[in-house]
């Protein structure tokens, strides 16, 4: 750069020593003399608007109501511009304080609907180390459950009010005594068990208590994979907690440790031992699920079920009004047969009935031992979980045809579907 301003100097002095250069150079200075006209005309009324609108935008920026205003328009314009066809929609720009303001609402609108139960059991040791008979001790477990009625009607999990079991060292009474805890309320209401059902692990239970917060319930059939989600319970004993995640999976079919299937939402707010009962509630706080199931072990994290809260309304109704759940019953056990099977045995493809009960609908209808059925209702089957799917669908009274496989000839026959004893 040095080198560059001698020889423009070295130049200028040449200029003004060479008089055939004179025009140009004083062409040059009479130049730079209209700049300095023109900065006195132009550049300094700009410059000083340009400080003008700084000195404005800084005081906006020092008033906290502007700076919000101007801050929120910003940010509302970015927001709506992300939803752009350019962008498919995909992409939309939030805040965490959005994100915390929604599970603080769903937590407010939730918690006091959500009550803990505490359940006491008898334990009787059947042998003793002498061999005879063991003492009886009582032993306690927890969990939740949801105010579905202002006069204290609580929807729960079966296998926390109606757990029974018999070992080859002890034996597991059922419930002896069921208390609940409210929100907020240190009192324990004693509790009395109205109606239980096994097969979809549902029970309602009361209080003498009127006045309650009812849970409102959503519509479990339209949420959508991705979106939030709470559980809410009493978690090991902790009263009111909540954990947060999100929609997992949907009509996810899932075996638990019995053997009994269940179609339940999935997701990964964390549920624990406790959480059975509770609600699984989406962002306006509402019930979507009612806490059931979870995975556990190694490589496994985050894997949570809920029974969707359509699939309960039935059964709650039910069990209140008889205790029970009626259900359509045909009173046959089968045998699935696969292709490999059918063909070893030289049948075809169906249900092998195994057994037919007793004055049950399958023998009024004729179902014999050794027929294969292959069709319900104009739908072919191949497993006993298809063939009480469809089932399912129908009403004590209602006829169901299905067509059986006897012999290597087709018989079609109707069934009048009992009740389940």
């Amino acid at each position: 750069m040095e080198e560059n301003e001698k020889k423009e100097n070295s130049q200028n002095f040449k200029t003004v020593q060479n008089p055939s250069t004179y025009k140009e150079v004083y062409k040059t200075e009479k130049t730079k003399n209209n700049n300095s006209g023109f900065g006195k005309s132009f550049l300094l009324p700009f410059f000083s608007g340009v400080l003008g609108c700084s000195l404005v935008i800084g005081t906006c920026f020092g008033v906290p109501s502007i700076k919000s205003k101007l801050l929120n328009t910003n940010f509302s314009n970015v927001s709506s511009n992300s939803g752009s066809p350019e962008n498919n929609g995909y992409v939309k720009q939030t805040s965490l304080e959005n994100y915390s303001d929604t599970s603080v609402y769903a937590a407010n609108k939730i918690l006091p609907s959500i009550v803990g139960i505490k359940v006491e059991y008898s334990v009787n040791s059947l042998l003793s180390m002498f061999g005879s008979r063991g003492q009886s001790t009582t032993a306690t477990a927890t969990g939740s459950g949801i105010i579905i009625s202002d006069d204290g009607y609580i929807l729960t999990n079966n296998h926390i009010v109606a757990t029974s079991s018999s070992e080859s060292y002890y034996e597991v009474s059922e419930a002896t005594k069921l208390t609940v805890t409210l929100f907020n309320d240190e009192t324990e209401y004693e509790a009395k068990i109205v109606g239980t059902d096994e097969q979809t692990d549902l029970a309602v239970i009361k209080i003498e208590k009127t006045g309650l917060s009812k849970a409102e319930f959503a519509d479990s059939d339209s949420i959508k994979v991705g979106e939030f989600a709470m559980a809410v319970g009493n978690p090991l004993g902790m009263e009111s907690s909540i954990t947060c995640g999100v929609i997992s999976a949907v009509n996810r079919e899932v075996t638990d440790s019995d053997g009994k299937q269940y179609n339940l939402i999935q997701t990964d707010a964390a549920i624990n031992s406790g959480n059975s009962g509770g609600a699984l509630v989406n962002s306006e706080g509402k019930v979507v699920g009612i806490n059931t199931l979870k995975l556990s072990g190694t490589g496994i994290e985050g894997m949570g079920f809920a029974i969707p809260i359509n699939s309960t309304t039935d059964i709650t109704s039910q069990l209140i009004q008889y205790s029970k759940v009626k259900r359509p019953y045909v009173g046959i056990s089968g045998i699935d047969l696969d292709e490999k099977t059918a063909e070893k045995y030289k049948l075809v493809v169906g249900v092998y009935v195994k057994s037919v009960d007793d004055f049950s609908a399958g023998e009024k209808a004729g179902i014999k031992i050794g027929d294969v059925i292959i069709e319900a209702d104009g739908k072919k089957i191949s497993t006993m979980d298809e063939l009480n799917e469809i089932k399912n669908t129908h009403k004590i009274g209602d006829e169901m045809k299905i067509k059986v496989n006897r012999d290597g000839e087709e018989k079609e026959l109707t069934i009048t579907l009992g009740e389940q004893p």
